[in-house]
């Protein structure tokens, strides 16, 4: 297992954080040697909001390809209304996967993850998210990277204010399919297992399956036989992702490629 240090998530983001004014003391971790200097989310913190997948969200919409393996393609084309929706899911997928490290014991990690979601996906655009405010958040991460008590109830109440504000469509599912395979591209590079990326790429994954079972009970109405299809390949492709943290040998991106399109045509029929 490739061990994920949350500690080194405390010192090169702090800047860019406190400078967009949100004082939060969790930042990115530069990743592991080489990986820092290659593609981990210190170089993407450095940049501050206009970096990481921040800058992808701000590129994307105006249709512009960049950033980690052009996952800001997901908000190319979108109305107002469905990229809150899109930047709503996103922002969620940093706290599903971090409420996954707190159940496994990990609350300096969870609190890691909650911190890169505000940076990466909120501070670029905050009056995109019709109406929810991050500051919560802030305190979530400070207390899981203290690992106190009141971070989790903190992260449980930030995933219920971001789902009040969801709806269910499809395409959120089909965004964040697009920024979960964006992302799991730059899992492995020259042979470096890159274990940021597994988990913001998991995020994703999981934030497509919580879209998906928001429009669950429409699209059974409307076609139950592809909706249970559709249900079941977003089952085979979240176990593409065997553990919460990057194993040693991730699944090869060809097969997790494949399994999004086989979701995504599964989809197609709704």
């Amino acid at each position: 297992m490739i061990e994920f240090k949350a500690k080194l998530w405390r010192g090169v983001g702090v800047a860019a954080l406190v400078a967009g004014g949100l004082g939060l003391v969790a930042c990115s971790p530069g990743g592991e040697g080489g990986e820092a200097a290659q593609h981990g989310e210190a170089g993407e913190a450095a940049k501050g909001a206009g970096g990481g997948e921040a800058g992808e969200s701000a590129a994307g919409e105006a249709g512009g390809e960049g950033g980690e393996a052009g996952a800001a393609s997901a908000y190319a084309g979108l109305d107002a209304a469905t990229a809150t929706q899109v930047r709503l899911a996103h922002l969620k997928g940093f706290l599903l996967i971090a409420k996954r490290e707190l159940d496994a014991g990990r609350a300096p990690e969870a609190g890691a993850l909650v911190g890169q979601g505000v940076l990466e996906v909120y501070t670029p655009a905050p009056a995109a998210f019709a109406g929810f405010e991050a500051g919560p958040l802030n305190a979530a991460a400070a207390d899981l990277m203290d690992a106190k008590p009141a971070g989790a109830a903190a992260l449980d109440a930030g995933l219920a204010a971001i789902g009040a504000k969801q709806a269910g469509d499809l395409e959120t599912v089909r965004r964040m399919l697009s920024i979960a395979g964006g992302l799991y591209r730059i899992v492995v590079v020259d042979g470096a297992v890159d274990p940021i990326e597994y988990q913001h790429s998991l995020g994703a994954a999981l934030a497509a399956q919580d879209a998906f079972a928001r429009a669950e009970p429409a699209l059974k109405a409307k076609n139950a036989a592809r909706a249970a299809e559709a249900k079941a390949e977003l089952e085979r492709l979240l176990a593409l992702w065997p553990t919460v943290q990057a194993p040693e040998a991730p699944t090869p991106n060809a097969q997790v490629a494949a399994q999004i399109s086989r979701v995504e045509l599964a989809l197609s029929g709704l």
